[in-house]
């Protein structure tokens, strides 16, 4: 599955199209920020007479009688703010009031933030980003109007290519650690746009099928940072075809997001008769409260309201969906489609039916959530996923296509659950377990060969992006990532590394008990609490899906010091030398010295071969070090193999040496393979 921007990834890979211009942090001629629009439902030569706002204690206060207007806004050729004073915002609170009217396609909001300076140097403005689309209204600081100059950004974050930047200017300057609460108003309209994907040269068919996020009356979709850009940031403006620093950015502001309070108050007007029946904020389905009284008339709108209460974001873009569509229920999953996509819905039904017991093998008999999937309203509109929803097009595919499809997206109801009211997973868990599990149904289905093949399909991007040494880059640590190069590649790799050091039954017993909110170091031991439940869980020798295999060791503190808390990169194997000598009754005894160049350490299965048999052994290879396995095989050996792809390496991650006439036993008779593809 692809998903975020699966278009312009493919586009740009291909060398197809390139930007001439790298990212920029003030506008070349850009359009200027119109002024402010009235508030949904306010006539523009209207008093107001009753006003709502927050005061310096925090307190909501009323008044009525004509309110003070806010000062005008500023608008500026080039930004006031700086990348270190974007980089060093920090939100730790969104309290959001949306308005919805989705006839207009307009969105009109209060955002009641909560800002913590994470830079070195006091901040003298606050930056605060939203789409191009959208215009700022009005930014109160302690509960008083604050000072404000717009300014317009190229920035690809957004679907316009575009951001509307307000540089708040503080009266006394924001101190390293200190917080902030910030009251501001912003409006618009929000339809699609494909422009910063046909400025790169994409095929319009192909842009609005990645860029669908809109409002509408039958389908409203906003996916957030990095699609549209609906809720207020402060970020680095990026640019498509700089790279993969847009999709850093998207990581990294994800990244920064994950553990903030979020809360949505949402409204939603739409016309007579077309009220929408299913609303989804941040993957999460909410009740909708829906006014829609018969007796009016046309003209007058239909309301429908909804709430989140607090929760704890995850490593997830806030997202938020409301729609027409008609709901339908499958195992462990509600579908809510068009009603002309209801020849598909036996399909899917069927294949969450077919992968359910696999799941539940692992995962444990009951989901912690329900999987909710969404009609996309274009068959060609790429799929997206957040938690345990996925936004799709429901049309017919073939068994193997949609169980690959439910495999992982099943995976996170049953893994993560619903609940986002306590410490949401690491992403490194949250997506590297449905990228496990998606492997495992290839292997499961079509041989353990095919999976390996899957997995060795991405080493080569994970081989890239990872560092020479820890001395050269601290990388990304698994337990910290925000690119999906090391929360979906690398922490699938590390799983299947797990599952052969502590076993299937080891492996599942720990992800069935994994507790989200345990999961941070102890201050005492500095270990996670998924690796202690690992060493814990299972009983010793327990091998059940490599029968023959023994447990050499329980404790996998060395293994999370080197591929989970600190990114060391990848090892670099070989086999040094092979000294095979015969023993009694037929037997031989091969002692295999292996070196490892990297700066990981590396359990990796041995195996010796003879014409009639072979012996598999595991061998622990430290960083920068030899390590030498004795196998015992009857009949004279013929080829050594160390590495069968399960362990990720700078190069191939298969290495073969031949004991017969035609090689020797010198390292030069060592090559390197890939697993079968």
């Amino acid at each position: 599955m692809r998903f975020l921007l699966a278009g312009v990834v493919a586009l740009a890979a291909a060398g197809m199209v390139a930007l001439s211009s790298a990212a920029q942090t003030g506008s070349s001629q850009p359009p200027a920020q119109q002024p402010a629009a009235p508030a949904a439902g306010q006539n523009p030569h209207s008093q107001v007479i009753f006003s709502r706002s927050t005061d310096e204690n925090g307190q909501t206060t009323s008044q009525s009688g004509p309110a003070a207007p806010p000062p005008a806004v500023q608008l500026a050729a080039d930004p006031s703010a700086l990348d270190p004073e974007r980089l060093a915002v920090t939100f730790i609170s969104l309290d959001l009031d949306v308005h919805l009217r989705t006839a207009e396609r307009n969105i009109a909001v209060r955002a009641l933030l909560t800002v913590r300076n994470d830079g070195k140097a006091p901040l003298k403005h606050i930056p605060l980003q939203i789409s191009s689309s959208l215009n700022w209204e009005r930014i109160r600081v302690a509960g008083k109007h604050g000072s404000f100059s717009v300014a317009t950004l190229n920035s690809d974050a957004d679907h316009t290519g575009q951001l509307h930047e307000a540089a708040v200017l503080l009266s006394q300057p924001l101190a390293s650690g200190g917080t902030l609460q910030l009251d501001a108003t912003y409006s618009g309209p929000i339809a699609a746009s494909a422009q910063r994907l046909l400025a790169i040269g994409a095929p319009e068919d192909v842009a609005l099928a990645s860029d669908w996020d809109r409002i509408g009356v039958p389908f409203t979709g906003l996916r957030g940072f990095g699609n549209v850009v609906w809720y207020p940031v402060s970020s680095v403006p990026v640019i498509l075809g700089d790279g993969a620093r847009l999709f850093d950015e998207i990581g990294e502001h994800k990244l920064r997001l994950a553990g903030a309070h979020f809360r949505l108050r949402l409204t939603v007007e739409y016309p007579h008769g077309q009220a929408p029946t299913i609303a989804l904020i941040d993957g999460l389905p909410v009740p909708l409260a829906v006014t829609d009284n018969s007796s009016l008339t046309d003209e007058v709108a239909g309301v429908a309201t909804a709430d989140t209460g607090t929760t704890i974001l995850g490593f997830e873009a806030p997202s938020l969906f409301v729609a027409i569509r008609m709901p339908h229920q499958g195992t462990n999953l509600a579908l809510w489609t068009l009603p002309e996509d209801a020849p598909a819905i036996e399909a899917w039904t069927a294949a969450a039916t077919a992968v359910t017991p696999f799941l539940q093998n692992w995962l444990g008999q009951h989901p912690r959530s329900q999987l909710t999937l969404l009609d996309l309203p274009d068959p060609n509109d790429a799929p997206y996923e957040t938690g345990s929803m996925l936004a799709t097009p429901i049309h017919p595919a073939s068994p193997d296509q949609l169980e690959s499809i439910l495999v992982h997206a099943l995976t996170h109801a049953f893994f993560r659950g619903a609940s986002n009211s306590t410490q949401p997973p690491p992403a490194w868990l949250d997506e590297g377990v449905a990228q496990f599990l998606g492997t495992l149904w290839v292997e499961k289905r079509s041989g353990r060969d095919r999976a390996l093949g899957k997995l060795e399909a991405d080493r080569t991007a994970l081989a890239l992006a990872e560092p020479e040494s820890p001395g050269q880059s601290a990388g990304q640590p698994l337990a910290e990532a925000s690119s999906p190069v090391y929360y979906r590649t690398k922490a699938a790799y590390v799983l299947w590394m797990l599952r052969d050091i502590a076993g299937d039954a080891a492996l599942s017993t720990a992800l069935r008990a994994y507790d989200f909110a345990a999961d941070a170091p102890s201050a005492n031991s500095g270990h996670s609490s998924f690796e202690k439940l690992l060493e814990q869980a299972g009983a010793p020798g327990d091998r059940s899906s490599s029968p023959g295999w023994q447990v050499s060791h329980r404790d996998l503190a060395w293994f999370f010091l080197d591929w989970v808390d600190a990114d060391k990169g990848l090892p670099d194997l070989s086999i040094h030398s092979v000294f095979p000598s015969a023993e009694s009754s037929g037997n031989w005894l091969v002692a295999v010295n292996v070196a490892n160049s990297g700066y990981a350490s590396a359990e990796v299965p041995v195996t010796v071969r003879s014409a009639t048999t072979s012996v598999t052994q595991r061998l622990l290879v430290p960083a920068r070090g030899n390590a030498v396995q004795r196998v015992l095989i009857q009949g004279n050996p013929i080829q050594v193999e160390v590495n069968d792809g399960t362990v990720p390496e700078i190069e191939a991650s298969v290495h073969i040496t031949r004991l017969d006439k035609a090689a020797d036993s010198s390292p030069s008779s060592s090559q390197r393979t890939s697993p079968p593809q």
